[in-house]
């Protein structure tokens, strides 16, 4: 067996450590470790064996001591990971990390060791994404397919260092049945779907954070390439560098790339608010769909003289939306856009380009001569009906009244008890403080109406839950 398995680290050219925790439950930000167990295998063929139980500090739930056997008892008198940490690390050094899952184990290890404040990092293997590339014939390969599959025993299941021997087996087993280029190719293979282009920090992908948050890839110069955001920053960021990405622009980054940051936020609903602005503010060179959105325009309906038409016009949302007497009908990022679209909607609802404003010629519209218009600009049809008939064309577009009497904060929270609170006025994105004492206090920076800002919020408003909502009624004057 300690042959099959220097031949597989000889392949990787790699001194290997088979990894297998069991752990309070599955996130590694609430939850902690309670067992280690590792298997380290030399190109030599030297091999060791190490495993402890781990204190966590917290009560074992009743369902995961079922699963592994390891109740409170048991971990009353084991050493915390604390006390553990450097033999792990000396264990660990310079070899490579192999897992069931990786992300899962290594994934614990680093958050426990950030909670000591340690930094660490390795390059990982996982032998679930290994198999699937060797076999990719069979639709399981969890731990205990593959135990069946290769007829693989196993002393202790769902204890650690029990299950750190079955991936010795396993890697024993494809080291003696496959052709060793063909593992060789595939294991490299499995290796480089984490690998980042070679000008970046080969530790990227284990100091990327996998939350919600905005990432920003820099270039020659510090130039400021794409800013983009995600729920996990880790898969976004790591999804450009693929090397199968077959998109040209994913391409062209991943060759200009020279550094990258991130910001974390409490959710997705920052990384949302802080990438529309970031995008506006900083002008990025590679982002197109939210850096031009300057300005916005609507279509105005407001009063007109008794018996007219009501009044359309085209006008930029900031210089109306404070009225109260205007009703607004669609944005627009240009004033064309608005005016070809209020003509499409006039032809198709035979609606009276005059008197909808297209159209400046004395006397009757051109459509009326034509048989499209019902002839309010002469007369022939109510202005009552045809306000109507305009209003139900563009009820579908109607932008919504702010519907709270001053600024609002929406609360979000993430699993580590970090609050943001996102503020806003008038369907404006004012900024994110974390307290609700600073709500009052943030300055209005007269931001003008962002029409990308007013999607996203009434969209969430509609899904999010009242309780999450603070309201901050403005101040009485005098």
């Amino acid at each position: 067996m300690s042959d099959s398995m220097a031949s597989f680290a000889q392949l990787l050219d790699r001194d290997l450590v088979c990894v297998d925790l069991e752990t309070t439950g599955g996130n590694a930000g609430w939850h902690r470790i309670m067992e280690i167990g590792l298997v380290t295998v030399d190109r030599d063929g030297s091999l060791s064996e190490w495993s402890t139980l781990v204190n966590p500090g917290v009560r074992v739930p009743a369902s995961i001591a079922r699963f592994t056997g390891i109740d409170d008892e048991m971990l009353t008198d084991a050493p915390t990971f604390e006390s553990v940490h450097r033999e792990l690390l000396e264990r660990l050094d310079g070899r490579l990390f192999i897992a069931h899952n990786a992300r899962f184990d290594y994934g614990f290890i680093k958050a426990e060791l950030r909670r000591l404040d340690v930094s660490w990092s390795a390059r990982t293997l996982c032998t679930v994404k290994l198999s699937r590339r060797l076999y990719p014939q069979y639709p399981r390969h969890n731990l205990d397919a593959l135990i069946e599959r290769h007829k693989l025993g196993c002393e202790a299941r769902h204890r650690a260092l029990g299950d750190a021997r079955v991936l010795r087996d396993l890697l024993s087993v494809y080291a003696r049945e496959l052709e060793p280029d063909y593992l060789s190719r595939v294991a490299q293979t499995v290796l480089a779907e984490v690998a980042v282009p070679a000008q970046l920090p080969t530790d990227l992908p284990d100091e990327l954070p996998e939350s919600p948050g905005v990432y920003r890839f820099f270039g020659e110069g510090n130039a400021l390439l794409y800013v983009g955001k995600s729920k996990n920053l880790r898969a976004r960021v790591l999804a450009h560098f693929n090397a199968s990405a077959s998109h040209s622009r994913e391409r062209v980054l991943a060759t200009q790339v020279r550094r990258v940051e991130w910001e974390e936020t409490a959710g997705e609903l920052g990384a949302l608010l802080r990438e529309a602005r970031a995008v506006k503010v900083e002008s990025p060179l590679h982002n197109r769909r939210l850096r031009d959105a300057k300005s916005s325009f609507t279509l105005s309906l407001s009063p007109a003289a008794t018996g007219q038409p009501v009044r359309v016009t085209i006008d930029e949302l900031t210089a109306v939306e404070a009225r109260a007497d205007v009703e607004l009908y669609g944005v627009f990022r240009r004033e064309r856009d608005a005016k070809q679209a209020l003509e499409q909607i006039a032809r198709a609802q035979n609606l009276c380009l005059k008197a909808v404003g297209l159209e400046q010629t004395p006397g009757s519209c051109f459509g009326f001569q034509l048989g499209r218009c019902r002839g309010v600009c002469v007369g022939k049809e109510p202005t009552l009906l045809h306000d109507t008939r305009l209003r139900l064309a563009l009820s579908a577009s109607r932008l919504k009244s702010w519907p709270y009497a001053g600024r609002i904060a929406i609360r979000e929270c993430d699993w580590k008890g970090s609050v943001d609170l996102h503020v806003f006025d008038q369907w404006r994105y004012l900024g994110t403080v974390h307290q609700v004492s600073d709500i009052a206090e943030l300055v209005d920076p007269k931001m003008s109406f962002d029409i990308d800002v007013y999607r996203l919020l009434t969209r969430h408003l509609a899904e999010v839950s009242a309780d999450s909502i603070i309201q901050v009624l403005p101040c009485k004057q005098g």
